[in-house]
């Protein structure tokens, strides 16, 4: 049994945890939180050895990896320190909080990563449907792919406290499409040549104050001549609703253009419906589970991860240029990042 810690037990966190206990070869004996509700909370589900501080953690226990769900401000130092001290580690995207910490980050994470596992946690790649897209696309069956268009759309209950993150995260961008970039470099692989980006606060003026959207949509060119159209929205009235379209030259992809609870219809005084999941760890539960599976199973195996600290670099690459495009509204080289 690999001998994990959790670190970080927020509300991301506290599903890693609960998909960790699940697995038959993690022992996750050990939490770190500076939050005492959250220590107790592992505490409750019998993580035994319990720290504040995460240095302490890598020094005195007997761990094998880390698993990190903590603040994106935290991410690159925490990731580095785990590596030079010997332990393999899983962090939650993005890799930091902007495309300067990325990089020194990712020369860090070069020298020292190549005898330890390192995984960034892109949970789009481990959903069963779009990792059997991908194998579809290497079956040739839909030709040469030539064009995704992906979307994030968030519930808009959740409008009114993104009006608040939204000051510290980077904008919609960064918090939205970075899965989305993620995707199109997986399914055309190419990389990401020019931007151009748009959109605007139709439904929270809260968010045109701050300089940031509710609603965007980014045309993207890429190296080979691929495209990639992708939309955020914060304003989605039935429920979280991510979707992805690949087009080849044989033949098209879909996946996920159904975001409801189950395979259920409901057919009352309203009509006919389904009903929508309601956040993106609802719709993605399922991956979040494989993906930590992954995670242990690499460590067990010595594989490399089909992540890489690259695509952090590069999905963060993406999403700047987004930021910028959008802001200055006029077409954004990515040489220029």
């Amino acid at each position: 049994m690999v001998k994990t810690a959790i670190v970080g037990l927020g509300r991301l966190g506290k599903s890693h945890a609960e998909n960790l206990l699940n697995l038959p070869n993690c022992d996750l004996k050990a939490a770190c939180s500076i939050i005492p509700e959250e220590l107790e909370w592992a505490k409750e589900h019998g993580i035994q050895e319990l720290y504040t501080d995460y240095e302490e953690l890598l020094e005195k226990c007997d761990i094998e990896a880390v698993f990190l769900a903590t603040s994106t401000s935290a991410h690159a130092d925490q990731i580095t320190k785990g590596l030079e001290a010997g332990k393999h580690v899983f962090c939650e995207k993005p890799l930091a909080v902007n495309l300067e910490e990325c990089r020194k980050a990712a020369e860090i994470i070069n020298k020292i990563a190549d005898k330890k596992v390192f995984m960034l946690g892109f949970v789009r790649r481990f959903d069963p449907a779009y990792a059997f897209a991908k194998k579809r696309i290497e079956d040739g069956a839909i030709g040469k792919p030539f064009m995704v268009r992906s979307q994030t759309s968030d519930h808009d209950d959740f409008a009114p406290f993104q009006v608040e993150y939204t000051k510290h995260s980077g904008g919609i961008f960064h918090d939205m499409n970075a899965h989305d970039i993620d995707l199109a470099r997986w399914y055309l692989g190419s990389e990401l040549k020019s931007v151009y980006a748009m959109g605007g606060s139709y439904v929270h003026k809260e968010f045109e104050e701050i300089g940031d959207a509710d609603n965007a949509s980014v045309m993207c060119e890429f190296a080979d001549g691929g495209m990639a159209v992708i939309t955020a929205s914060r304003t989605a009235f039935h429920g979280h609703d991510t979707r992805t379209e690949i087009y080849g030259t044989k033949g098209i992809i879909r996946i996920g253009f159904t975001p409801a609870i189950a395979d259920v219809t409901i057919l009352d005084n309203n009509g006919i419906r389904s009903e929508c999941v309601y956040t993106f760890y609802d719709r993605f539960k399922e991956a979040f589970a494989l993906e930590s599976k992954a995670f242990i199973q690499y460590i067990e195996t010595g594989e490399t991860p089909i992540i890489s600290v690259l695509d952090g670099v590069k999905a963060t690459e993406a999403t700047e240029a987004f930021t910028v495009s959008f802001t200055k509204r006029s077409v954004v080289q990515i040489s220029d990042i």
